[in-house]
């Protein structure tokens, strides 16, 4: 569909790979020819493996971006500053009427300086998020984020009282529920099975993908994966995990780098832990599913688990995602080998979390933020039936 140049032009920005699951219900919408707005793709770059970040367009349905500035890794500073350099110009050739940008990553924060500088509206999906852990590099990219946003769009009741409690306007806060959930049910019929994944990487029998008689690990956080000591302890319980149950592992590149680097290769090669590439939406959608549980340092999976029922436990200290642990199936074990084994062989002996899902967790997110940037920038325009009371 082309769409008509007169309409109000949101630029959507995506950077990394937690971002494409969560512009995709947004952009759908947005484009939908429902919204009396018209959508452009920013893709920053700051994930630069091309292959995964083409497979995860594929996977969700995400058009090719209308703009890549291709900004490749760096520090978090020199990561940050070259996407602030080659965004201006975009925002001087393209006069959006708003930017929308999601999540916590460092296209977030950098996109979003860039244009509250040139007085050009804000629109930050996933605010007032906390983990109240300033030693993480995305909790600092939330915070500055939700300072200078227009449009606060929030996945949790809780998120609000966090937002005001830092000086925000109330009238800048809208809860929308949460778009993750958005993509989630549009393609949980699409997922591919556990066992097609195993067969697929050669696995040994005793990962069948019968549903319920494995379980998942992720692992790709620093405090997690830099420090050999730690890392360790990590594997060590984790192989004593999968004495019990069979774990699969979608080994994240910067965790093998560092399990190389620090001589840790052995656990790599254990029976009963099945190390699988980094995975595309689709085929780890399918082993979430078939799954008895999850082990992870991922905010989005614990979302993701929460929405399907599946226990995760969390290795972390902390959450920016408390509606998980207060109404979902996550529980918070952090590094510590006892914690993680005694929640394990809770869930495995049926006293896992099965927890509920959260309000709004509809799969209408994203038509909901549409409405209300369409109330804005287009009020004028009449929105179908179909719309009517979203």
């Amino acid at each position: 569909m082309i769409s008509d140049p007169s309409l109000p032009l949101i630029l959507c920005i995506v950077g990394a790979r937690p971002n494409f699951m969560k512009i995709a219900p947004i952009l759908s919408a947005l484009r939908s020819g429902h919204s009396g707005l018209r959508a452009q793709l920013v893709h920053t770059g700051q994930h630069y493996d091309e292959a995964m970040y083409q497979q995860l367009f594929a996977d969700l349905g995400i058009p090719p971006p209308d703009i890549d500035l291709e900004v490749g890794s760096g520090t978090h500073a020199v990561q940050t500053a070259r996407i602030m350099e080659r965004f201006e110009p975009v925002l001087d050739t393209s006069n959006p009427a708003a930017i929308l940008v999601v999540g916590d990553v460092n296209s977030t924060i950098a996109c979003a300086l860039v244009a509250a500088k040139k007085q050009i509206p804000v629109i930050h999906v996933e605010a007032g998020l906390r983990s109240f852990d300033r030693a993480m590099p995305e909790e600092i990219n939330r915070v500055l984020t939700d300072q200078i946003s227009d449009f606060l769009f929030t996945t949790e009741l809780q998120a609000k009282d966090n937002l005001i409690r830092e000086g925000i306007d109330a009238e800048k806060i809208h809860f929308v529920g949460n778009v993750m959930i958005d993509t989630l049910h549009h393609n949980l019929s699409r997922a591919i099975p556990a066992a097609t994944t195993f067969s697929r990487n050669g696995l040994p029998a005793v990962f069948s993908g019968n549903p319920q008689s494995f379980g998942v690990l992720t692992l790709h956080r620093p405090s997690n994966v830099d420090d050999p000591v730690v890392l360790r302890n990590l594997l060590e319980t984790l192989e004593e995990v999968s004495r019990h149950i069979p774990l699969a592992f979608p080994l994240h590149p910067r965790t093998r780098q560092k399990i190389d680097e620090f001589h840790l290769t052995e656990f790599l090669n254990l029976p009963t832990l099945a190390i699988l590439p980094p995975l595309g939406y689709l085929p780890l959608l399918g082993l979430m599913k078939d799954a008895r549980l999850f082990l992870t340092d991922s905010g989005g999976i614990q979302e993701e688990t929460t929405a399907l029922g599946i226990p995760c436990v969390t290795l972390r200290e902390n959450t920016e995602r408390p509606i998980t642990v207060d109404q979902g199936s996550n529980t918070i074990v952090g590094q510590d080998r006892t914690r993680i084994l005694a929640t394990v062989l809770n869930i495995l002996a049926g006293r896992g979390k099965a927890g509920r899902i959260p309000d709004y967790w509809d799969g209408q997110a994203a038509w909901r933020i549409t409405a209300q940037l369409r109330a804005v920038f287009n009020p004028h325009f009449v929105a179908p039936a179909e719309m009517a009371g979203i």
